[in-house]
Protein backbone atom coordinates (compact mmCIF):
# COMPACT_ATOMS: atom_id res chain seq x y z
CA UNK A 1 0.00 0.00 0.00
CA UNK A 2 1.37 3.71 -0.60
CA UNK A 3 2.70 5.37 1.83
CA UNK A 4 1.62 8.24 4.10
CA UNK A 5 2.90 11.46 4.12
CA UNK A 6 4.98 10.66 7.70
CA UNK A 7 4.78 6.66 7.72
CA UNK A 8 3.98 3.71 5.32
CA UNK A 9 0.99 1.61 6.24
CA UNK A 10 1.09 -1.91 6.58
CA UNK A 11 -1.49 -3.95 5.51
CA UNK A 12 -4.71 -5.61 7.43
CA UNK A 13 -3.06 -6.42 9.39
CA UNK A 14 -2.12 -4.37 12.30
CA UNK A 15 1.57 -3.42 11.85
CA UNK A 16 3.24 0.07 10.84
CA UNK A 17 6.22 0.87 8.72
CA UNK A 18 7.89 4.02 9.48
CA UNK A 19 9.52 6.56 7.14
CA UNK A 20 7.61 6.39 3.74
CA UNK A 21 8.42 6.77 0.38
CA UNK A 22 7.87 10.54 0.05
CA UNK A 23 10.07 11.38 3.19
CA UNK A 24 14.12 10.65 4.07
CA UNK A 25 13.60 8.98 7.12
CA UNK A 26 15.15 5.55 7.92
CA UNK A 27 12.82 2.83 8.79
CA UNK A 28 12.48 2.21 12.71
CA UNK A 29 15.93 0.89 14.06
CA UNK A 30 14.11 -3.09 15.62
CA UNK A 31 17.25 -4.34 18.04
CA UNK A 32 16.99 -8.13 17.78
CA UNK A 33 17.10 -9.73 21.44
CA UNK A 34 16.44 -6.24 23.13
CA UNK A 35 13.26 -4.05 21.65
CA UNK A 36 11.38 -7.14 20.39
CA UNK A 37 12.33 -10.07 22.84
CA UNK A 38 11.85 -13.54 21.68
CA UNK A 39 11.41 -12.09 17.97
CA UNK A 40 14.75 -10.75 17.56
CA UNK A 41 15.36 -14.24 16.56
CA UNK A 42 12.97 -13.98 13.62
CA UNK A 43 14.13 -11.15 12.11
CA UNK A 44 17.75 -12.50 12.29
CA UNK A 45 16.84 -16.05 10.31
CA UNK A 46 15.85 -14.57 6.81
CA UNK A 47 18.80 -12.33 6.23
CA UNK A 48 19.85 -14.30 3.54
CA UNK A 49 16.96 -13.95 1.47
CA UNK A 50 16.79 -10.86 -0.86
CA UNK A 51 14.52 -8.13 1.12
CA UNK A 52 11.97 -7.77 -1.95
CA UNK A 53 11.15 -11.75 -1.70
CA UNK A 54 10.71 -11.18 1.98
CA UNK A 55 8.34 -8.57 1.00
CA UNK A 56 6.27 -10.91 -1.63
CA UNK A 57 6.04 -13.53 0.89
CA UNK A 58 4.72 -11.22 3.52
CA UNK A 59 2.09 -10.34 1.14
CA UNK A 60 0.97 -13.82 0.14
CA UNK A 61 1.00 -14.77 3.50
CA UNK A 62 -1.68 -11.98 4.68
CA UNK A 63 -3.85 -12.79 1.83
CA UNK A 64 -3.97 -16.53 2.07
CA UNK A 65 -4.23 -16.01 5.64
CA UNK A 66 -7.40 -14.21 4.51
CA UNK A 67 -8.40 -17.01 2.46
CA UNK A 68 -8.25 -19.67 4.57
CA UNK A 69 -10.24 -17.19 6.65
CA UNK A 70 -13.93 -17.28 4.97
CA UNK A 71 -14.49 -21.06 5.36
CA UNK A 72 -14.10 -20.48 9.53
CA UNK A 73 -17.30 -17.59 8.70
CA UNK A 74 -19.77 -20.48 8.25
CA UNK A 75 -18.92 -22.27 11.77
CA UNK A 76 -18.28 -19.14 13.58
CA UNK A 77 -19.40 -16.19 11.97
CA UNK A 78 -17.88 -13.22 10.36
CA UNK A 79 -17.32 -11.46 14.34
CA UNK A 80 -16.79 -14.31 15.65
CA UNK A 81 -13.99 -15.38 13.55
CA UNK A 82 -12.38 -12.29 13.48
CA UNK A 83 -12.84 -11.68 17.28
CA UNK A 84 -11.00 -14.81 17.63
CA UNK A 85 -8.01 -14.50 15.09
CA UNK A 86 -7.08 -10.92 16.45
CA UNK A 87 -7.35 -12.29 20.15
CA UNK A 88 -4.98 -14.53 19.50
CA UNK A 89 -2.61 -12.40 17.94
CA UNK A 90 -2.83 -10.41 20.32
CA UNK A 91 -2.18 -12.89 23.22
CA UNK A 92 1.18 -14.19 20.82
CA UNK A 93 2.50 -10.21 20.46
CA UNK A 94 1.90 -9.83 24.19
CA UNK A 95 3.60 -12.89 25.34
CA UNK A 96 6.72 -12.00 22.98
CA UNK A 97 6.73 -8.67 23.45
CA UNK A 98 6.20 -7.85 27.31
CA UNK A 99 5.09 -4.48 26.34
CA UNK A 100 6.07 -1.85 29.16
CA UNK A 101 3.01 0.82 29.33
CA UNK A 102 4.98 2.69 32.96
CA UNK A 103 6.27 5.33 31.27
CA UNK A 104 4.33 5.82 28.51
CA UNK A 105 2.34 9.55 28.27
CA UNK A 106 -1.53 9.21 28.37
CA UNK A 107 -1.45 10.82 24.60
CA UNK A 108 0.29 7.65 23.47
CA UNK A 109 -1.70 5.33 25.15
CA UNK A 110 -4.64 7.11 23.73
CA UNK A 111 -3.05 6.64 20.12
CA UNK A 112 -2.77 2.99 20.61
CA UNK A 113 -5.69 2.64 21.68
CA UNK A 114 -7.43 4.76 18.41
CA UNK A 115 -5.39 2.42 16.14
CA UNK A 116 -6.52 -0.58 17.64
CA UNK A 117 -10.13 0.50 17.15
CA UNK A 118 -9.15 1.75 13.76
CA UNK A 119 -7.89 -1.65 13.17
CA UNK A 120 -10.62 -3.83 14.71
CA UNK A 121 -12.95 -1.87 12.05
CA UNK A 122 -10.96 -2.16 9.09
CA UNK A 123 -10.27 -6.12 9.99
CA UNK A 124 -14.04 -6.77 10.66
CA UNK A 125 -15.57 -4.42 8.30
CA UNK A 126 -12.92 -6.27 5.65
CA UNK A 127 -14.00 -9.90 6.88
CA UNK A 128 -17.58 -8.31 6.03
CA UNK A 129 -16.39 -7.97 2.76
CA UNK A 130 -15.13 -11.18 1.27
CA UNK A 131 -17.49 -12.99 2.65
CA UNK A 132 -19.84 -11.20 0.18
CA UNK A 133 -17.46 -10.12 -2.72
CA UNK A 134 -14.20 -11.33 -4.46
CA UNK A 135 -11.34 -11.29 -2.67
CA UNK A 136 -9.65 -9.23 -5.21
CA UNK A 137 -13.04 -6.73 -5.90
CA UNK A 138 -12.72 -6.47 -2.10
CA UNK A 139 -9.30 -5.81 -1.18
CA UNK A 140 -8.77 -3.16 -4.52
CA UNK A 141 -11.68 -0.96 -2.64
CA UNK A 142 -9.65 -1.45 0.54
CA UNK A 143 -6.87 -0.06 -1.20
CA UNK A 144 -8.06 3.10 -1.51
CA UNK A 145 -7.78 4.25 2.11
CA UNK A 146 -3.93 3.73 2.05
CA UNK A 147 -4.25 5.82 -1.66
CA UNK A 148 -6.49 8.34 -0.45
CA UNK A 149 -4.38 9.42 1.96
CA UNK A 150 -0.95 9.28 0.37
CA UNK A 151 -2.51 11.41 -2.66
CA UNK A 152 -4.17 13.89 -0.33
CA UNK A 153 -0.71 15.00 1.52
CA UNK A 154 1.18 15.00 -1.51
CA UNK A 155 -0.55 18.11 -2.32
CA UNK A 156 0.62 17.76 -5.95
CA UNK A 157 -1.76 18.63 -9.07
CA UNK A 158 0.01 15.91 -11.09
CA UNK A 159 -1.60 13.42 -8.42
CA UNK A 160 -4.79 14.53 -9.58
CA UNK A 161 -4.31 12.00 -12.92
CA UNK A 162 -3.26 9.25 -10.41
CA UNK A 163 -6.60 9.81 -8.38
CA UNK A 164 -8.69 9.66 -11.62
CA UNK A 165 -6.96 6.40 -12.44
CA UNK A 166 -8.05 5.03 -8.88
CA UNK A 167 -11.44 6.34 -9.71
CA UNK A 168 -11.48 4.47 -12.71
CA UNK A 169 -10.50 1.33 -11.67
CA UNK A 170 -12.96 1.51 -8.43
CA UNK A 171 -16.06 2.54 -11.16
CA UNK A 172 -14.85 -0.54 -13.72
CA UNK A 173 -14.81 -2.95 -10.17
CA UNK A 174 -18.45 -1.65 -8.97
CA UNK A 175 -20.16 -1.22 -12.29
CA UNK A 176 -19.14 -3.63 -14.34
CA UNK A 177 -17.64 -6.08 -11.53
CA UNK A 178 -19.41 -9.53 -11.00
CA UNK A 179 -20.10 -11.59 -7.69
CA UNK A 180 -19.05 -15.12 -6.73
CA UNK A 181 -21.86 -16.30 -8.49
CA UNK A 182 -21.66 -14.21 -11.71
CA UNK A 183 -24.70 -11.83 -10.77
CA UNK A 184 -23.69 -8.10 -9.64
CA UNK A 185 -22.15 -6.98 -6.59
CA UNK A 186 -23.67 -7.42 -3.25
CA UNK A 187 -24.44 -3.93 -2.33
CA UNK A 188 -24.12 -4.80 1.86
CA UNK A 189 -20.21 -5.87 0.90
CA UNK A 190 -19.47 -2.73 -1.02
CA UNK A 191 -20.49 -0.98 2.04
CA UNK A 192 -17.97 -3.02 3.67
CA UNK A 193 -15.74 -2.60 1.95
CA UNK A 194 -15.82 1.38 1.78
CA UNK A 195 -16.19 1.26 5.60
CA UNK A 196 -12.90 -0.97 5.73
CA UNK A 197 -11.11 1.64 3.78
CA UNK A 198 -11.87 4.74 5.77
CA UNK A 199 -10.90 2.82 8.80
CA UNK A 200 -7.61 1.70 6.68
CA UNK A 201 -7.55 5.89 5.93
CA UNK A 202 -7.70 6.55 9.82
CA UNK A 203 -5.42 3.20 10.57
CA UNK A 204 -2.78 5.14 8.86
CA UNK A 205 -3.18 8.71 10.26
CA UNK A 206 -2.59 7.07 13.82
CA UNK A 207 -0.05 4.39 12.76
CA UNK A 208 2.90 6.85 12.68
CA UNK A 209 2.15 8.04 16.24
CA UNK A 210 1.79 4.65 17.43
CA UNK A 211 5.72 3.57 16.12
CA UNK A 212 7.32 6.87 17.25
CA UNK A 213 6.08 5.99 21.11
CA UNK A 214 7.14 2.59 21.08
CA UNK A 215 9.48 0.02 20.99
CA UNK A 216 9.79 -2.93 18.68
CA UNK A 217 6.50 -4.86 18.46
CA UNK A 218 5.59 -3.24 21.67
CA UNK A 219 2.69 -0.64 20.32
CA UNK A 220 1.59 -3.32 17.90
CA UNK A 221 0.78 -5.61 20.51
CA UNK A 222 -1.31 -2.72 22.57
CA UNK A 223 -3.16 -2.27 19.65
CA UNK A 224 -4.18 -5.56 18.60
CA UNK A 225 -4.94 -6.02 22.37
CA UNK A 226 -7.47 -2.77 22.20
CA UNK A 227 -8.85 -4.55 18.78
CA UNK A 228 -9.77 -7.16 19.79
CA UNK A 229 -11.47 -6.21 23.19
CA UNK A 230 -13.68 -4.12 21.00
CA UNK A 231 -14.56 -6.59 18.99
CA UNK A 232 -15.18 -8.64 22.20
CA UNK A 233 -19.37 -7.76 22.37
CA UNK A 234 -19.99 -8.18 18.96
CA UNK A 235 -17.96 -11.18 18.39
CA UNK A 236 -17.75 -13.49 21.92
CA UNK A 237 -21.29 -14.41 21.68
CA UNK A 238 -20.93 -15.35 17.81
CA UNK A 239 -17.72 -17.57 18.57
CA UNK A 240 -19.08 -19.38 21.67
CA UNK A 241 -21.89 -20.42 19.93
CA UNK A 242 -20.06 -22.03 16.97
CA UNK A 243 -17.41 -23.44 19.60
CA UNK A 244 -20.11 -25.12 21.56
CA UNK A 245 -22.67 -26.01 18.43
CA UNK A 246 -23.66 -29.95 19.10
CA UNK A 247 -22.31 -30.60 15.45
CA UNK A 248 -18.88 -28.43 16.00
CA UNK A 249 -15.07 -29.35 16.53
CA UNK A 250 -14.33 -26.71 19.24
CA UNK A 251 -10.09 -27.99 19.44
CA UNK A 252 -10.16 -27.93 15.52
CA UNK A 253 -12.02 -24.92 14.85
CA UNK A 254 -9.72 -22.87 17.59
CA UNK A 255 -6.53 -24.76 15.66
CA UNK A 256 -7.37 -22.79 12.74
CA UNK A 257 -7.88 -19.65 14.20
CA UNK A 258 -4.87 -20.00 15.97
CA UNK A 259 -3.19 -20.68 12.62
CA UNK A 260 -4.64 -17.68 10.40
CA UNK A 261 -3.75 -15.67 13.35
CA UNK A 262 -0.03 -16.13 12.65
CA UNK A 263 -0.52 -15.74 8.78
CA UNK A 264 -1.60 -12.45 9.99
CA UNK A 265 -0.18 -10.04 11.14
CA UNK A 266 2.28 -12.05 13.30
CA UNK A 267 4.78 -13.69 10.83
CA UNK A 268 4.19 -11.38 7.94
CA UNK A 269 5.00 -8.44 10.47
CA UNK A 270 8.54 -9.91 11.30
CA UNK A 271 9.22 -9.95 7.39
CA UNK A 272 8.21 -6.94 6.29
CA UNK A 273 10.22 -5.41 9.03
CA UNK A 274 13.19 -7.03 8.04
CA UNK A 275 12.53 -6.39 4.18
CA UNK A 276 12.39 -2.48 5.09
CA UNK A 277 15.57 -2.70 7.18
CA UNK A 278 17.40 -4.04 4.01
CA UNK A 279 15.72 -1.91 1.29
CA UNK A 280 15.11 1.17 -0.12
CA UNK A 281 11.58 2.95 1.04
CA UNK A 282 10.28 3.83 -2.39
CA UNK A 283 11.17 0.07 -3.68
CA UNK A 284 8.78 -1.59 -0.58
CA UNK A 285 6.44 1.02 -1.50
CA UNK A 286 6.15 0.12 -5.06
CA UNK A 287 6.01 -3.72 -4.24
CA UNK A 288 3.51 -3.33 -1.73
CA UNK A 289 1.03 -1.53 -4.37
CA UNK A 290 1.16 -5.23 -5.81
CA UNK A 291 -1.34 -6.17 -2.69
CA UNK A 292 -4.08 -6.44 -4.85
CA UNK A 293 -3.28 -8.33 -7.74
CA UNK A 294 -1.63 -10.64 -5.17
CA UNK A 295 -5.43 -10.50 -3.35
CA UNK A 296 -6.65 -11.48 -6.78
CA UNK A 297 -4.21 -14.16 -7.70
CA UNK A 298 -4.93 -16.10 -4.10
CA UNK A 299 -8.48 -15.40 -4.43
CA UNK A 300 -7.95 -17.49 -7.70
CA UNK A 301 -6.19 -20.16 -6.14
CA UNK A 302 -7.17 -20.67 -2.72
CA UNK A 303 -11.05 -19.89 -3.17
CA UNK A 304 -11.69 -20.53 -6.75
CA UNK A 305 -12.25 -17.27 -7.83
CA UNK A 306 -12.24 -16.43 -11.21
CA UNK A 307 -12.42 -12.31 -11.96
CA UNK A 308 -13.26 -11.36 -15.34
CA UNK A 309 -11.76 -8.76 -17.66
CA UNK A 310 -13.22 -5.66 -16.16
CA UNK A 311 -12.61 -6.74 -12.66
CA UNK A 312 -9.27 -7.22 -13.82
CA UNK A 313 -8.57 -3.97 -15.83
CA UNK A 314 -10.03 -2.15 -12.26
CA UNK A 315 -7.37 -3.84 -10.19
CA UNK A 316 -4.73 -2.61 -12.78
CA UNK A 317 -5.66 0.96 -13.01
CA UNK A 318 -5.57 0.67 -8.74
CA UNK A 319 -2.28 -0.95 -9.32
CA UNK A 320 -0.71 1.39 -11.36
CA UNK A 321 -2.46 4.43 -9.46
CA UNK A 322 -0.68 3.72 -6.39
CA UNK A 323 2.85 2.94 -7.85
CA UNK A 324 2.34 6.21 -9.74
CA UNK A 325 1.57 7.90 -6.69
CA UNK A 326 4.59 6.65 -5.21
CA UNK A 327 7.29 7.15 -7.72
CA UNK A 328 6.16 10.75 -8.28
CA UNK A 329 6.12 11.63 -4.57
CA UNK A 330 8.04 14.14 -3.28
CA UNK A 331 11.72 12.61 -2.97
Amino acid sequence: MPPSPKGEPAGERGSWRRGGASGPSAPPEVHPGRSTGRFGKVLRRPERIPAPLLCLTAMFLVQTGIALSKPLFGPLGVSGTTFLRLGFAAVILLAVTRPKLRDKRPRDLAAAALLGMASAGMTFLFAGAIDRLPMGTAATIEFLGPLAVALVFARRASHLLWALLAAAGVALLTLLGEGDGGGSLDPVGLLYTFGAAACYALYILFTDKVGAAFQGFQGLAVSMTVGALTLAPFGLGQAWHGLTAPEASPVALLAAVAGVSLLLPVIPYALEMTALRRMPQRVFSVLVSLEPAVSALVGLVVLGQLLGAPQLAGIGCVVAASVGATLTGRR
